[in-house]
């Protein structure tokens, strides 16, 4: 089996899933844009070959590495690169050399269009916030009056919570347009009521036969964009996601959007008080779909929640069609992920939580700038063993230095 993989070096620690396809025998073939020199030995170790492209954007350096792989080791089985920013050139390659192992150029819309993910919520049977496609002001200004500010306004087609803004009021929203929509397409942003909630995720993994072969959840307590804003902190935990109401709707999801062979990361609020039009408190509606691996540490988050290897499952999957190594996982113990914000200064230091979490510390980091504006500035990835334990780390790795504290 031929599987290409794109950017294997980035995330730096998505060479797991190129690691994990090798040891079952598969020839994996990298393409990048880092030279090869600057690989990190477990990068270079994962792969079989690696193609070096001075940018994955030229989509000429890329076909040209995609011809000399099939010209070398004949037909490719599948291209995956388990990153958002990377999903239309993957269908654009399997449209050019007639890949069938996933979706093309022509079916991408479905799942990058947030307003074309409704649909398959819709299909489902979960409600989502009413939406509107941006063309003219007057039309955007009708809308927000409908459903009440504050409204979200972000790109139908985008990548996680940039280029997002909440918009308070009737000002807000004219300036927004005139200053940054106006300059952009019709229907290239997408507003939305605001959903007075948290988000939680279904995330998992399904073989050619649409089959859940493993899936878990995420509860995030603070929002991405507050981080993004640089005005809070990054707060999410791998919850028992089988003990949840999201055990039986994010199955009829994936079902809804006919996933085979795919990592995928759905997102749901869940509303913290009633509004009229949505729901009651603890009602879930959808938010968006992600077919690719969750991002940031969450593949590690899954694995020491429930003693598994996410990127085994998913090589398996792909390989053997079914989950061999840990087909009856359970949950173990819930994981956060506590992401500092660089505008805040903290009552203690990183070598005070060291000593305070001790041997519950799994993973310390400090993120790249490219990808630390959703994550934090600094990261702790904890075990607890229940709720007021992890909210008892969170208040004190989060406790600013004026004594307040994140929530």
């Amino acid at each position: 089996m031929n599987v290409i993989f794109i950017s294997p070096h980035f995330p730096l620690h998505f060479w797991n899933f190129c690691d994990r396809l090798k040891r079952l025998g598969v020839n994996v073939l990298g393409i990048g844009d880092a030279p090869y020199d600057s690989l990190a030995p477990e990068v270079k170790n994962s792969v079989g070959e690696y193609y070096y492209v001075t940018s994955l954007e030229d989509y000429d350096q890329v076909y040209r590495a995609v011809g000399y792989y099939i010209g070398r080791y004949g037909r490719i089985d599948y291209v995956e690169s388990q990153n958002e920013y990377w999903l239309e050139l993957e269908a654009r390659l399997r449209t050019d050399f007639n890949i069938t192992s996933g979706w093309k150029t022509d079916e991408l819309q479905s799942v990058k269009l947030k307003s074309q993910m409704k649909l398959g919520y819709r299909r489902a049977k979960v409600k989502t916030a009413r939406h509107h496609l941006i063309d003219q002001l007057d039309e955007a200004l009708q809308f927000a009056t409908k459903v009440g500010y504050p409204v979200i306004v972000k790109p139908d087609n985008g990548v996680g919570a940039s280029n997002t803004w909440k918009i308070g009021d009737e000002a807000g929203l004219t300036n927004l347009y005139h200053e940054t929509l106006a300059h952009y397409p019709a229907h290239h942003f997408i507003m939305e009521e605001f959903v007075p909630g948290h988000i939680e995720t279904f995330d998992g993994i399904t073989d050619a036969q649409g089959n859940i072969v493993f899936y878990t959840g995420q509860v995030m307590m603070a929002t991405p964009l507050a981080m993004l804003q640089g005005t809070g902190e990054n707060v999410s935990y791998t919850q028992n996601v089988q003990a949840t109401d999201l055990n039986d709707i994010g199955p009829r999801v994936v079902k809804a959007f006919g996933l085979r062979n795919r990592f995928f990361h759905f997102e749901f609020f869940r509303l913290d008080e009633d509004k009229k039009g949505l729901g009651k408190r603890g009602d879930v509606l959808g938010l968006e779909v992600n077919m690719r691996a969750p991002g940031g540490y969450i593949p590690d988050k899954m694995n020491y929640a429930y003693n598994v290897d996410v990127y085994q499952i998913w090589a398996e999957a792909l390989t053997l069609g079914e989950n061999r190594s840990f087909p009856n996982y359970h949950f173990q113990r819930y994981v956060t992920h506590f992401g500092r914000s660089e505008k805040v200064e903290y009552k203690r230091s990183a070598d005070e939580v060291r000593a305070q979490l001790g041997h519950k510390l799994l993973l310390e980091k400090v993120p790249p700038k490219s990808i630390s504006g959703g994550m934090g500035a600094q990261v702790f990835v904890a075990w607890s063993e229940s709720l007021p334990e992890l909210e008892a780390q969170a208040r004190f790795i989060l406790e600013r230095s004026d004594g307040s504290n994140w929530m």
